[in-house]
């Protein structure tokens, strides 16, 4: 069969007299090609029968010939036409089924052929009597996963009770009691759920990130506190030439374990953490996906299968606790008391002074708190005995019959450190408190009244038990806790030793550094404010 030349143009298939592509052409005795209607008419409204094209007369009306050829390549090249002007298929577009080669873009699907058609391909469904009568509908992908399987119908509802798309035959037979909506209706919902699953990934993801950051910066605090806590054990151990060699290998030994164990830790919850965030991210990727199919079905079938997220740990409950160095130097050195001498012990306090400073915290006293009789400074650091009781409003929080104040801050983890000027005062007491302490009635300051504080008086210091050896008149006195290790340690800032420390604490309830300047004597005494002081390391 001929084929129409890609090269003509659309002139050498068009009829004179209508200037459209021809329609059953026909030849004129003269040699000129016209479609049959359009020269019938022609000659119809004419006296004479003329050529339009050579105006060559006819005695009598010609007889017109088909042109078969002509015909043959006017009908290639119409829809050479069409094809080109049928716009080709691009991602996310119904294909046409029928098409070979390059598809193109299907414009309807027959729900009774369950094939999707372009322009071109679907003419017969347009021209034929039997496929005129054939359900047509928007391009759709898929179509035999669109009908129903039971009663070969289009699936255009979804039932509300099993979460599952359905036809209208359902709807009267197994469905027939259930609610149903149209699939584009629930689309908008799932639509708006996604859009939700969405946020809470990326909220999970960016929490999961913030944990990765807490771990390294733990497990990096780590590291400096165990290259802190070596370095000074070299420096005292190292005075004591071989006879504590063996003190010094021990120490590196298991301050190395610890910082091992806990790098080790940190290491694994990093890997865990980050395989959640590859996981999660993962979903977040199906999620965003399935974000952007306009296909109602696919998209309500994909969805069942996002409704279940993967398994992640709840990280919020999650913590690395480094390990304490603090009191590590001066459990190995009491296994060679006999061979220290004052100045390494005094070299060894200096470096576990220097250490806890690291941990200082900025406090102030809370004016709620105070005794009547206290007085406070403005910027909160400051608290004296006024030996008189000041009218105030009643506070819950304010201790009536002990002479103390608390700080505005408390903590529930960790460790911190602070120091106390005690210059010129005979009496006094101070340390932390927990929040639960009775406020309105006199107690004992002992651990088991919720109070882990050091008191102070002419005759010298008291812990709640023993009394402790007074080296020299105290000037500063710093406190030191580690909640998490259940520690309560005491310093002489001005001579940079320890005085005393409370192990074993059991701590539930947050805590509060607690002050007690002690009441000022009838002459006078005493009365010299407790001062909150900033750390200097070089004392």
């Amino acid at each position: 069969m001929a084929s129409a030349n890609p090269s003509w143009s659309e002139e050498n298939f068009s009829c004179p007299i209508c200037l459209d592509s021809f329609s059953s052409p026909v030849t004129t005795p003269c040699g000129h090609n016209f479609c049959r209607t359009c020269i019938t008419e022609f000659w119809n409204e004419q006296i004479k029968y003329i050529c339009p094209l050579c105006n060559m007369l006819f005695n009598t009306r010609p007889d017109l010939w088909i042109n078969t050829l002509l015909s043959e390549l006017a009908a290639q090249f119409r829809t050479s036409v069409r094809v080109k002007e049928q716009p080709f298929v691009k991602p996310g577009e119904v294909p046409c089924d029928v098409c070979t080669g390059t598809q193109l873009k299907a414009v309807k699907s027959c729900l009774v052929c369950l094939i999707s058609y372009c322009q071109t391909h679907l003419e017969p469904h347009q021209r034929v009597a039997g496929l005129k009568k054939h359900r047509l509908v928007e391009p759709m992908d898929l179509l035999e996963d669109r009908m129903c399987k039971k009663h070969n119908q289009l699936l255009e509802l979804f039932c509300i009770i099993e979460q599952v798309c359905v036809c209208q035959f359902c709807t009267a037979t197994t469905h027939r009691f259930h609610p149903v909506v149209p699939l584009k209706e629930e689309y908008v919902v799932k639509k708006a759920q996604l859009g939700k699953m969405e946020a809470e990934v990326h909220q999970m993801i960016q929490e999961r990130k913030q944990k990765i950051k807490e771990i390294k910066d733990t497990a990096k605090r780590s590291k400096e506190d165990a290259d802190s806590a070596i370095a000074d054990g070299v420096q005292v151990l190292t005075a004591l030439k071989r006879c504590i060699e063996k003190c010094q290998d021990d120490l590196n030994r298991m301050v190395k374990e610890r910082l091992k164990s806990t790098e080790k830790q940190a290491e694994d919850f990093i890997k865990e953490l980050e395989q959640e965030i590859e996981d999660l991210t993962n979903r977040s990727s199906e999620v965003k996906q399935l974000s952007h199919t306009k296909d109602h079905l696919h998209f309500l079938e994909a969805f069942k299968s996002l409704k279940d997220p993967p398994h992640t740990r709840d990280w919020m409950t999650v913590e690395i606790r480094p390990p304490s160095y603090v009191g590590t130097l001066r459990r190995s050195l009491d296994q060679l008391e006999e061979t220290l001498n004052m100045e390494m012990e005094k070299l060894c306090e200096d470096a576990e002074l220097k250490r806890v400073q690291q941990y200082e915290v900025d406090v102030t006293l809370d004016p709620d708190t105070a005794h009547p009789c206290l007085t406070l400074s403005e910027d909160g650091k400051q608290v004296h005995d006024e030996d008189e009781e000041k009218e105030l409003p009643d506070n819950p929080k304010r201790f009536t019959q002990c002479v103390c104040v608390l700080t505005r801050q408390s903590f529930s983890s960790g460790r911190f450190y602070f120091e106390v000027q005690v210059k010129d005062k005979t009496k006094w007491s101070f340390g932390v408190a927990r929040e639960s302490i009775d406020r309105k009635d006199q107690f004992i300051e002992t651990p088991e009244t919720g109070l882990w504080t050091l008191y102070y008086d002419n005759d010298g210091l008291d812990d709640p038990v023993v009394r402790l050896p007074l080296r020299a008149k105290l000037q500063k006195v710093g406190v030191f806790v580690d909640y998490d290790e259940g520690l309560v340690s005491f310093y002489d800032v001005e001579a940079r030793v320890h005085i005393y420390s409370v192990t074993g604490c059991t701590f539930t309830d947050p805590l509060y550094p607690i002050l007690c300047p002690g009441l000022k004597d009838y002459n006078g005494n005493n009365s010299a404010p407790l001062i909150i002081s900033p750390v200097n390391q070089t004392d």
